[in-house]
């Protein structure tokens, strides 16, 4: 059996013809395919503007700095994400709380959110940012009302969920990244993400006026807009007015990502045939202590089971080419967050979690023959 690994992208010859394409066109960078890799990615996930940036670290960054977060500011965020999401703070020059998951649904718990909020004086908390944690969706309804009382802005770190919804209290379905409810959203273009471009990020939105800042923070802060400038030398003249950064996408990586966008909506729906599987296979094994499930509106970018002996099965899979991964280590406990003070038992949720998790292989060209190999080397691992 060749190497199955937990994620893993699916390039095309069509793929392959849109790079051959931009290639052999007048632009590299800064073309028009930026533009329209945006609209489509707007129109796809329901909001009205989109942002593309270099990667979803870059969007993240750009979202603080667009926000305003400046040195001594706390954000409250999940400890179960990848360090980006904790980082962009930390850029910008906040200070990082980390609320505990719920064990149930591995997103951040709003309950120890609240209680965090309550516990200081309004204006302590500057804002939130929740994580669609493995695809699934939030409930930023009930975040955007928590935020508002509190003052808080959220951005929401939807790398994993392109595609994923949740259902709010009319029961209308609500996109993630949508930009109903949070004030940004932010998504990743890696190559085990659903749209895979190398690398490669997008920031969506509803609110004008960070759309534009956003467009200025991700060019080193230059306008070209001559109605906007202060001085006019000329028609070749631009101007820096603010310190931004090169968190531009390529032409390249935009046609790569307009060309996967295309089969965005069949790639989700293999994950969920996938997710749907693995839930039915392991429904009432004794050997899993919890699993993602079958649950509408994910957008399974991770399938997560939590079992016990978990170093011996991921070396165990190995064995036979399977390349299972965990994610993730809880962002409290790495070396860097320690030293403010994060310790084991702070966040017990997160932890038990992390000390059980294993995501297992889970993509649109993962075949039946190939999951039920992973399926039933899991269960030979423990005699069931």
């Amino acid at each position: 059996m060749k190497k199955i690994p937990y994620g893993r992208h699916d390039i095309t010859n069509e793929d392959i013809q849109a790079v051959i394409d931009i290639l052999k066109s007048d632009w590299l960078t800064q073309g028009p395919n930026i533009k329209l890799f945006e609209d489509a990615f707007a129109e796809y996930i329901g909001c009205k503007y989109a942002v593309a940036v270099s990667n979803g670290t870059a969007a993240l960054h750009l979202c603080t700095l667009a926000l305003g977060v400046q040195k001594g500011d706390k954000v409250i965020t999940s400890p179960i994400t990848f360090a980006a999401t904790a980082n962009c703070v930390r850029y910008a020059g906040g200070e990082v709380i980390f609320a505990d998951i719920d064990p149930e649904t591995y997103l951040i718990d709003i309950n120890a959110v609240r209680k965090l909020l309550e516990a200081e004086p309004m204006g302590t908390y500057k804002g939130i940012i929740p994580v669609d944690f493995a695809g699934r969706a939030v409930n930023l309804e009930e975040f955007r009302k928590l935020a508002e009382e509190n003052g808080c802005w959220i951005i929401e770190d939807a790398c994993h969920a392109p595609g994923g919804y949740f259902k709010d209290s009319f029961r209308i379905k609500q996109n993630c990244g949508n930009g109903n409810f949070a004030d940004l959203s932010i998504f990743s273009f890696h190559p085990v993400k659903h749209i895979a471009a190398g690398e490669g990020g997008m920031i969506t939105t509803n609110n004008e006026s960070l759309y534009k800042r956003l467009l200025n923070l991700r060019t080193h802060g230059i306008q070209q807009d001559p109605s906007k400038k202060q001085y006019d030398h000329g028609v070749w003249y631009y101007e820096m007015q603010e310190l931004g950064y090169n968190y531009r996408l390529t032409d390249i990586q935009a046609a790569l990502g307009l060309s996967q966008l295309k089969r965005a909506t069949e790639g989700i729906e293999r994950r969920c045939e996938i997710a749907k599987n693995y839930f039915e296979e392991f429904r009432n094994k004794n050997f899993i202590v919890r699993q993602s499930g079958d649950i509408e509106g994910h957008a399974y970018h991770l399938y997560v089971i939590e079992i016990n002996n978990r170093t011996e099965l991921v070396n165990y899979l190995r064995t036979k080419n399977i390349w299972a991964q965990v994610h993730y280590v809880p962002c409290h406990l790495m070396p860097y967050y320690r030293q403010f003070g994060w310790k084991e038992g702070d966040l017990p949720h997160a932890e038990e979690y992390y000390n059980r998790c294993l995501s297992i292989p889970i993509y649109p060209s993962l075949n039946e023959s190939e999951q039920a190999f992973v399926i039933d080397t899991i269960k030979a691992f423990y005699n069931n």
